[in-house]
């Protein structure tokens, strides 16, 4: 394990496994398969989660908030793909376009304009959602007792 593993607790597969365990979602989401609002999407969306965190309470990582973020990033990528791979399925062919003084922007520029936009959400998703899990699976490390 490098240095860098070793203060997240796990290996860089185990970390990308993790995040992985969400992008399911994003291409069902992306393809209309699933409805927001559905139990099914539910699932889909907390279970991975709660996969997150029952993995820091098992290996209590040294820096479980940091541990979530990495795999938050991570997952933050898989989203970025998955969005950008599935544009034309997701939009019916015709992907958004800008309004108001920017409509009559070439559509090319547009769909660059966008796309970026895509990419950089669906980062800051990512480190967000590992934000927010870390902040929680860092306070149950503290509350829960490690088993012996």
């Amino acid at each position: 394990m490098s240095a860098g593993s070793r203060a997240l607790g796990f290996s860089w597969p185990v970390l990308v496994g993790l995040a992985a365990l969400a992008a399911p979602r994003v291409v069902l989401h992306d393809l209309d398969l699933v409805q927001e609002g559905t139990f099914v999407n539910a699932l889909l969306v907390f279970v991975p989660l709660a996969c997150w965190i029952g993995a820091v309470l098992w290996r209590r990582p040294p820096r479980p908030f940091l541990t979530m973020v990495v795999v938050g990033a991570i997952y933050g990528v898989f989203l970025s793909a998955g969005h950008q791979l599935l544009w034309s399925a997701s939009f019916d062919g015709a992907g958004p376009r800008l309004g108001g003084k920017l409509a009559d922007v070439d559509p090319a520029v547009q769909e660059v304009v966008m796309r970026t936009a895509a990419v950089m959400s669906s980062l800051v998703t990512g480190v967000v959602v590992g934000a927010v899990t870390g902040a929680f699976a860092a306070l149950l490390c503290r509350v829960v007792p490690q088993r012996r």
